[in-house]
């Protein structure tokens, strides 16, 4: 065919295929350009790029090219692609700028850029996820063609205008959308429309996570979008420059956007009244008898319009001197009824004079030279508009700009009027092209036309050739609108002075929103219109103008008064909401329906509600123009987490809060709408039950649905005829409570109409935050209506902070003698009974619903679809004290339901309550019946309690209904545990208990990613479960730490274990409060009283956990380590390398890839043959080596050939399942392969692990067992004295992870209750059960004592199982003390190995949550990075172990790195290189320098180290552990201090050259107590010494070896912190660092 032909003649290729729409002609890979040199990564990235050779598409193809990437902020990516040798037109945007200063924050995507060929991958970074890859298709760049694909994460993409897009969601499906400006019917078709958008958002997933792509480009284009899916950008002019914003919402991608284009204006308050319009009512008198009847009937009304026809012969800036003779005054007729007149523009201009002389409008314009041209650039190009004969303004002219500033003015002085509507503005032409036509030429007849509306580009409008001050139509035709919106808004300015008037445009371009709004054209009055009004509004509000309407009743054709009845009820809530109509058809404003008539009823009722809600409504447009918000909102904009929410388009929201549900269809009364998971509120009835599902909506003829969402505070008033009448009446508030009786909202005020922002008001606490603005009306809040109340509260405060006001009832009315003035600040309050039960749930699964709420006896609250847990458990008590401690029995009362059927209750229990010392105690909840499994852990309790009560600091209470546990502190009095709140249950799989807190400040639990060191408490749930998952929010990770500290009112702190080694989680609450929730064992609570934060560590070491080990003194020198090393010459080299670079460096590290086959305790003798001589060697010099172990043994290798899995099966120290299942071991597969394959690394790991068979079975040894543990000890000994030297030993994979689910095949034997218990915590992967990625929790393991036990109990055991073994070994192998890194972990892990935080990213954030996770490990204690015995031996893998790693990040992690006590850099196989040599001279010689502080230092860090050892002293210590008193320093994670006297603060963010916010405490810098910015250049990192204090130090060397033998040194005391640092300490300190 000729088809297939001219796409082999392109080297394309041919596939015809029966779908519709799918190109069966596609480009091969030799289409497309390279680099043609490296690239260097930075924040700019500038790179040329070579066309490779292939046929052209349609010729003049651009052989070199400029690809420009610039890092614009944290959340914002350009890349910009052009000629290389000759510019082209670019946009000349009015807003969009390149920001001032680089971004300041850790980026928030990554740029991968592919060089042969040239293809760009744009990825976010946390979590790791592809966005926008162009390596889908090739780049193709000709002068008069330009085409990029690219690949999308999901089919959720939204934008792109304008047209009619029957659904806001697009299809995916081969959708082709021309975009070029077009005076066009929007009728449904997919032609272009009034509007140039080349802008969407993708919604990436239910996390809400979405990302923006905007291509700055004004040239006709098309855009197809795929079902890869994917995008095609073809446009044929001007440059590839695009802008990829990322947001964690897509309501923040809109944030983005609007900063990028310009934040939406603030229109004039009486802008948001109703309006009414028709193109031609004929005659003055008419309209004003149009304005009379709707004044009588009494409708709220605001705005009256004009249209063409009020001028003479449709010129624009004359008037109909007959007809409309009464115009200039007819401002003023509607300005005494407190309403406002808008008159039209268009643009072009009429070459004719007017009926009584000279049209001077168009001489002065002739005289000025302010049209659009021929080619010639001077001839005035003549077209055909509205008037005939027309020309046309050039606003790209600054001319015409005077001019067109110069004739609005003129005629406002003739005609008053309020603002300025813009039309015909895309330029609309009604010839083709010109009166002359157009000429041939490439510019009018380009080689490839995009679909567009009759496939010509100067379809209706100009001629492609015609000149403008900006350039060649062709380029700048897009734009025309918008620069006609830029000069009008100057004339506005001009005509209306300090008064806010608006301007609103048919044409828009991104940035129009700054100035103007929108409607959405010449829509027809019928039933698809109406729908699709909907998803064109959602779109121009995702556009950054979010004051957008559609016509009411439709422009065209005559309005049934069905249709107008249900469109007048929907557009009350347009935010532009206006009536218009068009020439020759019925009348279609509310009153022409009759004055009784049930359109004019159910009008009059929705307008009112509009104007009853205009303060919320204003406040939203506010928090658009100030945040960027969006006003009409989508609602998986707020409820994006519900897939079913991601392609609604037959309802909206206003703003988060007010949900319209219109009727769309005729005939139809009932309608399903989607009811998304919130409180829902009926507006004008009661609360609906309904959430998260579909309802059938009962909506008869006078109705819509409308509902206001829990959690709202929204500002009304009550609503009049005009606004002008409604400001000046008294303010209301209406609240609507959430499902925790909670609401928010926000208030904007000012005069409405100038311009600048007078005051914003907050009404939860309604505290004015800007009170500038004093409203002449003295308004007063007259009512406040609370939604959610069930009962009569037990009181209702009002307090103005000067008096308060009691009152009693859930709808608060004041009357005169008690209203709130507006700008005044008030806290409204409000108790009820069940203060405490509202926040504890009974129902914490997936699935609640009332019927599941109410068998386990809890009360199920209707409203909030939530089940709560009674005030009565039905527990009694019976209680023995002693000097000793508490004993009491408490018994279910078994006529109380069951809380899970599947979990048997434990109906006696018994708490035993011990005063273990003055500072400590303990509390046991068991069943005293029937022995459970309690954790197998020697605890440090002191040998007797304390007896004497006034030695101890702390009171216990005991309390009934319900049951609970108060400890007192008793020199505050202040409650810092109190159990007494509904909800305890202590049964066979689930027990559950839930303390109140004495403050919002608590700091652990792990082990999981926090974003904060301080915890949020807003309703956030952690699982804890140890498990092979590298760190991410909320994702239990490595170890189990249930213990947490927590500060209290008074300053004090105090720490609380729960030793319980079962899967479990952890809720805060913001009461606060905090729930436990775990699935076996018993509930044992030991709490410490510190009072401080640091006596909170030494006491729970010495009383509980144990002492950390002293670290070898070389372990606190820097480490280096890689998964990928090929060889040992490349050890040998990197070892060579940092000697040469003189950088200080103690410790090699050699990971899973030295072994044969990832098998334990066997050397690879091919790639690693010459790795013993060269540790002896490296050894000989001062450095010391670490090699990786797991504890998985393969067991396929040839009998006698692998005597760890023989000597293993003969010792019986596997895991196996119990007796009555079988004598099998439970076999896994981990890292090691078979014996004699090779392993195909281009399959999948899946296919690796399981079909293709490369994976071998494992064993995993029980190390619980004595017999292991002699077996290992040997197995290690043998590897130490025959094999290879080594200094210290790092075990991982010992969570134990396996990567088979259980077992291999996956089907586990036992009970299936404990794969998947009844109550499942939220962890990773929880539907896939606890045997995910782990052992069978049926396996057995047998205790040191002989006690059989199920791994469901021990599994977050066996990584501290594994470590003292471990150790011992080392000690008996080595005779030394070395160093034991461990990767899973549990209290008093630290006694024997250190902790790193495990495979960590490369991104800049890891650097935050790399002090964030040293500073909690204090309060595990034990160490969170890879060489540490103790808590304090803490790090994470410099420069992250996933991912690239970027220069300046990695510079500063180096850094940062360098002051974690325990500093190394490690990273991934199949990834670059990150050590300090790999970057060059510079990199190493920063790194260099840092590194000597660290070494000068190492006698202080030593010391630190000996501190924790003996008294318990944290090394790595948060301020607020040193300045407790200082409430500022408790949410400070951003420094850390080494002990007492050492402030570090690294630049944590990119930017080269940056300020840095501080905070000190005092220091030579001369202030305390305070944040303050310091100059953090890329070669610097802040260091403070403070005063009072002696540190010694030492003259660093190349490693500990060498440094030791030199003399220590040591600082002068400093007794005050303005004392001028002593001289010694200058000289390391000042040398560069301060």
């Amino acid at each position: 065919s000729s088809g297939m032909q001219k796409c082999l003649e392109r080297a394309c290729c041919w596939s015809p295929v029966d779908e519709a729409n799918v190109p069966w002609c596609f480009f091969s890979k030799n289409h497309g350009y390279n680099f043609m040199e490296n690239v260097c990564f930075a924040v700019d990235i500038e790179a040329r790029l070579t066309r490779m050779d292939a046929p052209s598409l349609f010729g003049a193809d651009i052989k070199e090219l400029i690809f420009y990437a610039e890092m614009q902020t944290e959340n914002r990516l350009r890349f910009k692609i052009t000629d290389a040798n000759q510019a082209r037109f670019e946009v000349p945007h009015e807003h969009v700028q390149a920001p001032s200063s680089p971004p300041t924050g850790p980026l928030k995507y990554r740029l991968e850029l592919i060089q042969k060929p040239f293809g760009l991958k744009v990825w976010r970074t946390s979590p790791e996820k592809l966005l926008f890859d162009t390596t889908i298709g090739p780049l193709v760049f000709a002068d008069q063609y330009l085409q990029l694909s690219a690949k999308l994460p999901s089919h959720n993409i939204y934008g792109l205008g304008e047209h009619v897009h029957q659904t806001f969601r697009h299809d995916t499906n081969w959708k082709t959308w021309p975009i070029f400006t077009r005076d066009a019917f929007p009728n449904g078709g997919t032609h272009n429309l009034y509007g140039h958008y080349p802008y969407f958002t993708c919604l990436e997933d239910e996390s809400g996570q979405s990302f923006g792509v905007f291509l700055m480009n004004s040239n006709a284009m098309e855009v197809t979008i795929q079902p890869a899916p994917a995008i095609t950008y073809r446009t044929i002019g001007g440059v590839l420059d695009f802008y990829i914003l990322v947001g964690d919402t897509p309501e923040a991608v809109v944030d983005e956007f609007t900063q990028l284009i310009g934040r939406p204006f603030i229109p004039p308050y009486w802008s948001l009244g109703f309006q009414l319009s028709r193109w031609d009512y004929g005659s003055l008198d008419e309209v004003k008898k149009v304005v009379e009847r709707n004044r009588q009937i009494g409708i709220p009304y605001d705005v009256q319009y004009t249209d063409i026809d009020y001028m003479e012969d449709k010129k624009i800036f004359t008037y109909d001197m007959e007809k409309f003779k009464e115009l200039p005054q007819f401002a003023d007729y509607m300005h005494e009824k407190g309403q406002k007149y808008i008159v039209i523009l268009d643009p072009a201009v009429s070459t004719g004079k007017r009926l009584n002389g000279p049209y001077e409008a168009l001489e002065r314009g002739h005289a000025a030279k302010v049209w659009v041209t021929e080619p010639d650039g001077n001839t005035p190009l003549i077209g055909e508009v509205w008037p005939g004969e027309t020309v046309f303004p050039d606003y790209t002219n600054q001319a015409c700009v005077d001019w067109w500033v110069d004739e609005i003015s003129r005629f406002h002085k003739e005609v008053k009027h309020d603002a300025l509507w813009i039309d015909m503005n895309e330029v609309a032409n009604f010839v083709q092209g010109s009166s002359k036509g157009c000429a041939e030429n490439k510019v009018n007849y380009p080689p490839f036309t995009p679909r567009i509306l009759d496939n010509l580009l100067y379809s209706k409008t100009l001629c492609m050739d015609a000149k403008h001050k900006w350039g060649n139509h062709y380029d700048v035709h897009s734009l025309y609108g918008y620069s006609m919106v830029l000069a009008t808004e100057k004339a506005s300015r001009e005509v209306f002075k300090t008064n806010r008037s608006m301007v609103f445009t048919r044409s828009s371009f991104p940035g129009v929103g700054k100035y103007a709004g929108h409607w959405l054209g010449d829509n027809a009055a019928n039933w698809n219109d109406i729908k699709w009004a909907i998803p064109g509004m959602l779109e121009f509000n995702l556009f950054g103008v979010p004051y957008i309407g559609a016509d009411i009743c439709g422009f065209f054709d005559d309005s049934p008064e069905e249709l107008c009845r249900r469109w007048m009820q929907v557009g009350a809530f347009y935010p532009f909401s206006r009536n218009h109509n068009a020439q020759g058809y019925k009348d279609q404003d509310p009153a022409s329906y009759g004055a009784d008539s049930l359109l004019v009823k159910t009008s009059k009722h929705y307008l009112n509600i509009r104007y009853t809600l205009l303060p919320y409504l204003y406040t939203l447009f506010y928090k658009a123009h100030v945040n960027g918000e969006t006003v009409l909102r989508p609602m998986m904009h707020e409820f994006y987490s519900d897939s079913e929410t991601w392609g609604v388009h037959s309802q909206f929201l206003w703003g988060a809060h007010l949900l319209i549900t219109p009727v769309l269809d005729p005939g139809v009364e009932n309608v399903e709408a989607y009811i998304p998971d919130a409180i829902w509120y009926d507006f004008e009835k009661e609360r609906i039950t309904d959430r998260k599902e579909k309802v059938n909506l009962n909506l008869p003829a006078d109705k819509l649905g409308l509902h206001l969402r829990g959690g709202a505070i929204l500002p009304a008033q009550r609503p009049d005829i005009t606004t002008t009448y409604s400001r000046r009446h008294p303010m209301r508030l209406i609240i609507a409570l959430d499902d925790n009786n909670a609401a928010s909202g926000e208030l904007f005020w000012d005069d409405g109409e100038s311009r600048g922002i007078l005051e914003e008001l907050d009404v939860l606490t309604m505290h004015v935050t800007h009170n500038g603005y004093t409203d002449p009306n003295n308004l007063k809040f007259e009512n406040i209506t609370v939604m959610g109340v069930t009962g009569a509260p037990v009181s209702v405060l009002v307090s103005d902070g000067t008096t308060t006001n009691a009152l009693t009832a859930s709808q608060v009315n004041y009357n005169s003698t008690r209203k709130l003035e507006l700008g005044k600040d008030y806290t409204v309050n409000w108790q009820d009974k069940y203060r405490n039960s509202r926040h504890f749930d009974c129902h914490p699964e997936a699935g609640s619903d009332q019927a599941k709420c109410e068998a386990r006896g809890c009360i199920w609250k209707v409203r909030e679809r939530r089940c709560s847990i009674s005030e009565d458990c039905g527990i009694s008590c019976y209680l023995v004290e002693t000097a000793s401690g508490i004993t009491v029995d408490i018994e279910r009362n078994t006529a109380f339901p069951s809380q899970r059927s599947q979990s048997r209750d434990i109906s006696k229990l018994r708490v035993e309550i011990t005063y273990l010392s003055g500072k400590s105690l303990r509390w046991k909840i068991f069943d005293p019946s029937n022995a459970r499994y309690e954790v197998p852990i020697p605890l440090d309790l002191p040998a007797m309690p304390e007896t004497e009560e006034n030695n101890r600091l702390y009171t216990v209470q005991i309390k009934n209904k319900p049951f609970g546990i108060q400890v007192i502190r008793k020199d505050t009095e202040e409650i810092i545990w109190d159990s007494a709140v509904p909800g305890f249950t202590f049964s066979d799989q689930l027990l559950e208990i839930s303390t109140l807190l004495p403050s919002n400040y608590v700091y652990g639990f792990g082990e999981t990613e926090h974003p904060s060191y301080n915890h949020d408490l807003s309703y956030h749930k952690y699982g804890l479960f140890a498990k092979d998952q590298p760190p991410g929010y909320k994702l239990n990770s490595y170890g189990l730490h249930p213990f947490y500290m927590g500060l209290e009112k008074s300053k004090n702190a105090h720490g609380v274990l729960l030793l319980n080694s079962n899967a479990m989680d952890v809720t805060f609450l913001p009461t606060p409060a905090l729930t436990y929730r775990t699935i076996g064992g018993i509930l044992d609570f030991y709490m410490v009283m510190g009072p401080t934060p640091e006596a909170v560590v030494q006491q729970y070491t010495e009383v509980m956990i144990g002492r950390p080990v002293l670290p070898a003194y070389w372990s606190l020198g820097f480490q280096l380590c890689r998964y990928g090393y090929s060889n040992d010459a490349e050890i040998a080299d990197l070892y060579r390398d940092m000697k040469a670079a003189k950088i200080p460096y103690d410790v090699q590290y050699a990971d899973i890839d030295y072994m044969e086959r990832q098998i334990d305790f066997k050397l690879d003798k091919v790639n690693f043959k010459g790795l013993p001589a060269l540790v002896d060697d490296m050894r000989a010099e001062g450095m010391r080596f670490i090699f990786i172990l797991d504890p998985a043994i393969a067991a396929n290798e040839t009998k006698g050939s692998y005597p760890a899995f023989d000597t293993g099966i003969e010792k019986d120290v596997f895991i196996k399942w119990p007796p009555e299942l079988s004598n099998d071991i439970v076999w896994g597969k981990v890292w090691p392969d078979y014996p004699n394959i090779t392993v195909d690394n281009s399959l999948d790991w899946d296919t690796q692990v399981e079909v293709s068979l490369f994976r071998a079975f494992v064993a995993f040894p029980d190390f619980f067992k004595n017999s292991t543990a002699e077996w290992w000890t040997q197995q290690i000994k043998d590897f130490y004295n025959n094999v290879i030297k080594f200094d210290g030993l790092w075990i991982d994979m010992n969570e134990p992870a396996s990567f088979v689910h259980g077992t291999v095949g996956e089907k586990c034997l036992g009970d299936a209750a404990l794969e998947n218990p009844p109550y499942m915590p939220p962890l990773e992967s929880m539907y896939r059960g606890l045997n995910h990625k782990t052992l069978c929790m049926n396996s057995e393991q047998i205790l040191a004592d002989g006690t059989r036990v199920k791994h469901y109990d021990v599994h977050n055991l066996y990584g501290w199982s594994h470590t003292k073994p471990t150790y011992d070994a080392l000690l008996s192998a080595t005779g030394k003390r070395g160093v034991v890194i461990t990767r899973s972990t549990y209290p008093s892990s630290g006694r024997w190995a250190g902790h790193w935080l495990g495979d960590n990213y490369s991104a800049w954030d890891q650097l935050l949550k790399s002090i964030i996770g040293m500073m909690e490990l204090i309060i595990w204690w034990f160490s969170k990075d890879k060489l540490c015995y103790c808590l304090y031996l803490t790090g994470a893998d410099i420069c992250g172990f996933f991912n690239h790693a970027q220069y300046e990040m990695c510079l500063r992690w180096m850094q940062l790195g360098a002051f974690y006590p325990f500093s190394r850099n490690h990273n991934s196989i199949n990834m670059p290189r990150q050590d300090p040599v790999a970057w060059g001279p510079e990199f190493a010689a920063i790194s260099r320098d840092v590194l000597n502080i660290r070494y000068t230092l190492l006698p202080y860090l030593y010391t630190l180290m000996y501190e924790a050892h003996a008294h318990g002293n944290t090394v790595v210590r948060p301020l607020l552990h040193e300045f407790v008193t200082d409430e500022n320093t408790w949410s400070i994670d951003r420094q850390f201090l080494w002990g007492p006297a050492l402030l570090v603060t690294a630049a944590l963010d990119p930017v080269r050259t940056q300020k840095q916010l501080l905070y000190v405490h005092g220091a030579v810098v001369g202030v305390r107590g305070q944040f303050m910015n310091m100059d953090t250049p890329l070669s610097k990192i802040n260091l403070h010494v403070r005063g009072g204090h002696v540190l010694p130090w030492q003259k660093p060397e190349n490693n500990t070896h060498y440094s030791s033998v030199g003399q220590s040194q040591q600082t002068e005391p400093l007794t005050n912190y303005s004392d001028t640092v002593s001289e010694v300490m200058l000289q390391w300190m000042l040398y560069i660092y301060i």
